[in-house]
Protein backbone atom coordinates (compact mmCIF):
# COMPACT_ATOMS: atom_id res chain seq x y z
CA UNK A 1 0.00 0.00 0.00
CA UNK A 2 2.92 2.24 0.35
CA UNK A 3 2.70 3.14 -3.08
CA UNK A 4 -0.37 4.15 -3.26
CA UNK A 5 0.04 5.97 0.55
CA UNK A 6 3.10 8.22 -0.23
CA UNK A 7 1.63 9.86 -3.25
CA UNK A 8 -1.21 10.51 -1.45
CA UNK A 9 0.32 12.40 1.51
CA UNK A 10 2.18 14.35 -1.10
CA UNK A 11 -0.90 15.86 -2.62
CA UNK A 12 -2.39 16.58 0.65
CA UNK A 13 0.50 18.73 1.81
CA UNK A 14 0.62 16.32 5.18
CA UNK A 15 3.60 15.15 6.90
CA UNK A 16 4.14 11.78 8.60
CA UNK A 17 6.17 10.74 11.51
CA UNK A 18 5.75 7.28 13.33
CA UNK A 19 7.67 6.57 16.66
CA UNK A 20 7.71 3.48 18.87
CA UNK A 21 6.93 3.65 22.57
CA UNK A 22 10.60 4.70 22.90
CA UNK A 23 9.86 7.98 20.81
CA UNK A 24 12.21 6.47 18.56
CA UNK A 25 12.00 7.54 14.97
CA UNK A 26 10.63 4.13 12.71
CA UNK A 27 9.40 6.25 9.90
CA UNK A 28 9.40 10.08 8.76
CA UNK A 29 7.96 11.39 5.24
CA UNK A 30 7.37 14.37 3.47
CA UNK A 31 8.66 16.84 6.01
CA UNK A 32 8.18 20.82 5.55
CA UNK A 33 10.83 22.19 3.25
CA UNK A 34 11.71 24.18 6.48
CA UNK A 35 12.82 20.92 8.21
CA UNK A 36 13.62 18.98 5.48
CA UNK A 37 17.42 20.42 4.57
CA UNK A 38 19.66 18.01 6.91
CA UNK A 39 19.55 14.22 6.65
CA UNK A 40 19.88 12.10 10.18
CA UNK A 41 21.35 8.69 10.19
CA UNK A 42 19.24 8.53 13.64
CA UNK A 43 16.02 11.28 13.02
CA UNK A 44 14.79 12.67 16.66
CA UNK A 45 12.35 15.76 17.31
CA UNK A 46 15.66 17.69 18.24
CA UNK A 47 17.66 17.19 15.50
CA UNK A 48 14.65 17.65 13.25
CA UNK A 49 12.52 20.56 14.88
CA UNK A 50 15.47 22.08 16.95
CA UNK A 51 15.06 22.63 20.84
CA UNK A 52 12.21 24.83 21.18
CA UNK A 53 9.75 22.90 18.98
CA UNK A 54 11.38 19.19 20.60
CA UNK A 55 10.75 20.93 24.24
CA UNK A 56 7.36 21.96 23.09
CA UNK A 57 6.49 17.90 21.62
CA UNK A 58 7.87 16.22 24.05
CA UNK A 59 5.65 17.88 26.49
CA UNK A 60 2.63 17.12 24.75
CA UNK A 61 3.79 13.39 23.90
CA UNK A 62 4.32 12.74 27.33
CA UNK A 63 0.62 13.20 28.13
CA UNK A 64 -0.25 10.68 25.51
CA UNK A 65 0.56 6.96 26.66
CA UNK A 66 -2.54 5.04 25.99
CA UNK A 67 -4.13 3.62 22.37
CA UNK A 68 -6.53 6.73 21.55
CA UNK A 69 -5.17 9.91 22.93
CA UNK A 70 -4.90 12.55 21.24
CA UNK A 71 -3.10 15.87 21.07
CA UNK A 72 -2.07 18.71 19.04
CA UNK A 73 -0.55 21.93 19.04
CA UNK A 74 0.98 24.81 16.52
CA UNK A 75 3.91 26.03 15.99
CA UNK A 76 5.04 29.43 14.24
CA UNK A 77 7.84 29.80 12.31
CA UNK A 78 8.69 33.18 11.68
CA UNK A 79 5.63 36.09 10.72
CA UNK A 80 3.70 33.99 8.34
CA UNK A 81 4.34 30.17 9.02
CA UNK A 82 2.13 27.72 10.88
CA UNK A 83 2.09 24.03 11.59
CA UNK A 84 -0.12 22.09 13.59
CA UNK A 85 1.58 18.83 14.82
CA UNK A 86 -1.29 16.08 15.64
CA UNK A 87 -0.44 13.31 17.94
CA UNK A 88 -2.00 9.91 18.48
CA UNK A 89 -1.45 6.90 20.41
CA UNK A 90 -2.26 3.53 18.40
CA UNK A 91 -1.74 0.64 19.21
CA UNK A 92 -0.20 -1.86 16.80
CA UNK A 93 -1.37 -6.30 16.94
CA UNK A 94 2.09 -6.57 16.81
CA UNK A 95 4.68 -3.90 18.48
CA UNK A 96 2.70 -1.97 21.16
CA UNK A 97 1.63 1.65 21.10
CA UNK A 98 2.80 3.92 18.59
CA UNK A 99 3.50 7.61 18.35
CA UNK A 100 1.44 8.62 15.08
CA UNK A 101 2.79 12.58 14.41
CA UNK A 102 0.79 13.96 11.59
CA UNK A 103 2.25 17.59 10.62
CA UNK A 104 -0.25 20.18 8.31
CA UNK A 105 0.54 23.31 7.26
CA UNK A 106 -2.00 25.58 8.16
CA UNK A 107 -0.37 29.03 7.48
CA UNK A 108 -2.94 30.00 4.31
CA UNK A 109 -5.66 29.07 6.61
CA UNK A 110 -5.11 31.19 9.74
CA UNK A 111 -3.75 34.19 7.19
CA UNK A 112 -7.43 33.67 6.16
CA UNK A 113 -8.74 33.89 9.50
CA UNK A 114 -6.82 36.88 10.98
CA UNK A 115 -7.99 38.65 7.68
CA UNK A 116 -11.60 37.61 8.20
CA UNK A 117 -11.00 38.61 11.45
CA UNK A 118 -9.93 42.11 10.42
CA UNK A 119 -12.84 42.71 8.46
CA UNK A 120 -15.30 42.30 10.41
CA UNK A 121 -13.61 44.81 12.98
CA UNK A 122 -13.59 47.23 9.51
CA UNK A 123 -17.18 46.12 9.41
CA UNK A 124 -18.28 46.98 12.83
CA UNK A 125 -16.04 50.46 13.01
CA UNK A 126 -17.96 51.24 9.94
CA UNK A 127 -21.49 50.14 11.32
CA UNK A 128 -20.86 52.53 13.81
CA UNK A 129 -19.75 55.11 12.20
CA UNK A 130 -22.90 54.65 9.74
CA UNK A 131 -25.38 54.55 12.87
CA UNK A 132 -23.59 57.76 14.05
CA UNK A 133 -24.33 59.11 10.81
CA UNK A 134 -27.90 58.05 10.97
CA UNK A 135 -28.70 58.86 14.16
CA UNK A 136 -27.09 62.78 13.33
CA UNK A 137 -29.50 62.88 10.52
CA UNK A 138 -32.59 61.87 12.46
CA UNK A 139 -32.08 64.64 15.16
CA UNK A 140 -31.28 67.39 12.47
CA UNK A 141 -34.06 66.55 10.63
CA UNK A 142 -36.67 66.05 13.46
CA UNK A 143 -35.33 69.49 14.68
CA UNK A 144 -36.66 71.13 11.69
CA UNK A 145 -39.85 69.08 10.75
CA UNK A 146 -43.02 70.61 11.17
CA UNK A 147 -45.27 67.46 11.08
CA UNK A 148 -44.38 63.79 11.49
CA UNK A 149 -44.99 63.54 7.23
CA UNK A 150 -42.40 66.01 6.55
CA UNK A 151 -39.96 64.07 8.87
CA UNK A 152 -40.44 61.11 7.29
CA UNK A 153 -40.51 62.30 3.57
CA UNK A 154 -36.81 64.29 4.60
CA UNK A 155 -35.95 60.93 6.15
CA UNK A 156 -36.36 58.44 3.29
CA UNK A 157 -34.73 60.86 1.03
CA UNK A 158 -31.76 61.17 3.73
CA UNK A 159 -31.36 57.95 3.98
CA UNK A 160 -31.71 57.02 0.25
CA UNK A 161 -28.40 59.19 -0.35
CA UNK A 162 -26.80 57.43 2.61
CA UNK A 163 -27.69 54.16 0.89
CA UNK A 164 -26.62 55.04 -2.70
CA UNK A 165 -23.19 55.99 -1.18
CA UNK A 166 -22.83 53.19 1.06
CA UNK A 167 -23.13 51.38 -2.03
CA UNK A 168 -20.28 52.62 -4.41
CA UNK A 169 -18.21 52.55 -1.19
CA UNK A 170 -19.19 48.52 -0.90
CA UNK A 171 -18.58 48.44 -4.67
CA UNK A 172 -14.66 49.18 -4.59
CA UNK A 173 -14.21 47.42 -1.56
CA UNK A 174 -14.34 50.25 1.45
CA UNK A 175 -11.94 52.16 -0.46
CA UNK A 176 -14.36 55.02 -1.44
CA UNK A 177 -16.12 56.83 -4.27
CA UNK A 178 -14.77 58.48 -6.82
CA UNK A 179 -16.62 62.02 -7.45
CA UNK A 180 -18.41 61.93 -10.98
CA UNK A 181 -20.05 58.59 -10.14
CA UNK A 182 -20.97 60.18 -6.93
CA UNK A 183 -22.45 63.16 -8.15
CA UNK A 184 -24.29 61.04 -11.11
CA UNK A 185 -25.55 58.64 -8.50
CA UNK A 186 -27.10 61.43 -5.86
CA UNK A 187 -28.40 63.25 -9.05
CA UNK A 188 -29.95 60.68 -11.56
CA UNK A 189 -32.39 59.76 -9.04
CA UNK A 190 -34.26 63.12 -9.34
CA UNK A 191 -33.34 63.90 -13.01
CA UNK A 192 -34.07 60.72 -14.57
CA UNK A 193 -34.49 62.61 -17.88
CA UNK A 194 -32.97 65.24 -17.43
CA UNK A 195 -29.10 64.09 -15.86
CA UNK A 196 -27.59 66.36 -18.51
CA UNK A 197 -28.77 69.51 -16.44
CA UNK A 198 -25.57 68.60 -13.77
CA UNK A 199 -22.21 69.09 -15.83
CA UNK A 200 -19.71 67.47 -13.50
CA UNK A 201 -16.02 68.70 -14.79
CA UNK A 202 -12.34 68.87 -13.13
CA UNK A 203 -10.35 66.02 -11.30
CA UNK A 204 -12.51 62.74 -10.58
CA UNK A 205 -10.64 61.95 -6.90
CA UNK A 206 -11.61 58.57 -5.25
CA UNK A 207 -12.45 60.49 -1.94
CA UNK A 208 -12.52 58.06 1.55
CA UNK A 209 -15.35 56.46 2.72
CA UNK A 210 -16.10 59.43 5.21
CA UNK A 211 -16.03 62.38 2.48
CA UNK A 212 -17.77 59.88 0.12
CA UNK A 213 -20.70 59.43 2.43
CA UNK A 214 -21.15 63.16 3.31
CA UNK A 215 -20.42 64.48 0.60
CA UNK A 216 -23.02 62.55 -0.96
CA UNK A 217 -25.11 64.08 1.46
CA UNK A 218 -24.47 67.43 0.47
CA UNK A 219 -25.07 66.70 -3.31
CA UNK A 220 -28.24 65.46 -2.19
CA UNK A 221 -29.37 68.84 -0.28
CA UNK A 222 -28.19 70.56 -3.24
CA UNK A 223 -30.03 68.79 -5.99
CA UNK A 224 -33.47 67.91 -3.88
CA UNK A 225 -33.39 72.04 -3.20
CA UNK A 226 -32.55 72.60 -7.27
CA UNK A 227 -35.89 70.28 -8.32
CA UNK A 228 -37.85 71.82 -5.36
CA UNK A 229 -37.74 75.29 -6.13
CA UNK A 230 -38.84 74.12 -9.77
CA UNK A 231 -36.48 77.04 -11.65
CA UNK A 232 -33.80 74.20 -12.59
CA UNK A 233 -36.63 72.23 -15.07
CA UNK A 234 -38.29 75.86 -16.30
CA UNK A 235 -35.01 77.87 -17.31
CA UNK A 236 -33.09 74.57 -17.97
CA UNK A 237 -29.91 76.00 -17.25
CA UNK A 238 -26.54 73.38 -16.54
CA UNK A 239 -25.82 73.04 -12.83
CA UNK A 240 -22.05 73.42 -12.93
CA UNK A 241 -20.01 70.94 -10.51
CA UNK A 242 -16.86 70.99 -10.24
CA UNK A 243 -13.49 68.96 -8.15
CA UNK A 244 -9.73 70.84 -8.22
CA UNK A 245 -6.93 69.91 -6.33
CA UNK A 246 -5.44 72.76 -4.79
CA UNK A 247 -4.28 74.03 -1.34
CA UNK A 248 -5.70 74.88 2.00
CA UNK A 249 -3.23 75.94 4.54
CA UNK A 250 -0.59 74.69 2.95
CA UNK A 251 -1.22 71.24 2.09
CA UNK A 252 -2.88 69.96 -0.66
CA UNK A 253 -6.68 69.63 -0.86
CA UNK A 254 -9.71 69.35 -2.78
CA UNK A 255 -12.22 72.16 -3.92
CA UNK A 256 -15.71 71.37 -4.38
CA UNK A 257 -18.56 73.45 -5.85
CA UNK A 258 -21.69 74.05 -7.03
CA UNK A 259 -22.91 76.60 -9.29
CA UNK A 260 -26.68 76.88 -10.04
CA UNK A 261 -28.67 79.45 -12.04
CA UNK A 262 -31.56 80.88 -11.02
CA UNK A 263 -34.50 83.08 -12.73
CA UNK A 264 -34.49 86.18 -11.41
CA UNK A 265 -38.02 86.32 -9.26
CA UNK A 266 -40.03 89.12 -7.99
CA UNK A 267 -39.63 88.58 -4.40
CA UNK A 268 -37.21 90.43 -2.57
CA UNK A 269 -33.77 88.57 -1.73
CA UNK A 270 -34.22 88.42 1.90
CA UNK A 271 -37.95 86.21 0.93
CA UNK A 272 -35.71 84.64 -1.90
CA UNK A 273 -33.15 83.18 0.85
CA UNK A 274 -35.50 82.89 3.16
CA UNK A 275 -37.75 80.00 0.54
CA UNK A 276 -34.65 78.45 -0.51
CA UNK A 277 -32.26 77.89 2.50
CA UNK A 278 -33.98 74.88 4.66
CA UNK A 279 -32.81 75.35 8.01
CA UNK A 280 -31.41 71.36 7.87
CA UNK A 281 -29.80 72.20 4.49
CA UNK A 282 -27.87 74.67 5.72
CA UNK A 283 -26.84 73.28 8.66
CA UNK A 284 -25.30 70.54 6.51
CA UNK A 285 -24.26 71.99 3.75
CA UNK A 286 -22.16 74.46 6.14
CA UNK A 287 -21.48 72.55 9.31
CA UNK A 288 -21.61 69.07 9.50
CA UNK A 289 -19.99 68.40 6.11
CA UNK A 290 -16.89 70.82 6.54
CA UNK A 291 -16.68 69.52 9.79
CA UNK A 292 -16.94 65.82 8.95
CA UNK A 293 -13.96 66.23 6.44
CA UNK A 294 -11.64 69.10 8.51
CA UNK A 295 -12.32 71.76 5.79
CA UNK A 296 -14.04 74.55 5.62
CA UNK A 297 -17.57 75.58 2.89
CA UNK A 298 -19.46 78.73 1.83
CA UNK A 299 -23.29 78.59 1.20
CA UNK A 300 -24.75 81.83 -0.99
CA UNK A 301 -27.55 81.89 -2.28
CA UNK A 302 -28.91 85.43 -4.13
CA UNK A 303 -31.45 86.25 -6.34
CA UNK A 304 -30.13 85.23 -9.65
CA UNK A 305 -27.86 81.85 -8.12
CA UNK A 306 -26.91 79.52 -5.71
CA UNK A 307 -23.22 78.50 -5.04
CA UNK A 308 -21.60 76.16 -2.42
CA UNK A 309 -18.02 76.06 -2.15
CA UNK A 310 -16.70 73.13 -0.05
CA UNK A 311 -12.66 73.25 0.52
CA UNK A 312 -10.66 70.28 2.61
CA UNK A 313 -7.51 68.42 2.84
CA UNK A 314 -6.71 65.66 0.53
CA UNK A 315 -5.57 63.33 3.19
CA UNK A 316 -9.13 63.55 4.98
CA UNK A 317 -11.36 62.95 1.65
CA UNK A 318 -9.29 61.45 -1.24
CA UNK A 319 -6.16 60.15 -2.82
Amino acid sequence: MREFFMPALVDLGASVIIQDSHRNYLFVTNLPDIWANEHFSTPSDLSLFGEEVAAKLGTLKEGIIKPGNKGHIEIAVGTEQIYEFRVQAVELAKGGVHLVTTIIDRSEERHRERLLRALLREVSHRSKNLLAIIQSIALQTARYSGSLELFLHKFRGRLYSLSQSQDLITDSSWRGAYFFELVQQQTEKYLPENTHLVRVNGDNVLLTPNASLHLGLALHELIVNAVSHGSLLRNGRVINVTCARTQLNGHDALEITWDEALEISRKSDEDEEEALKSHFGSTVLERVVPASVNGKAQYVISRDRISYQLVFPLESGGE
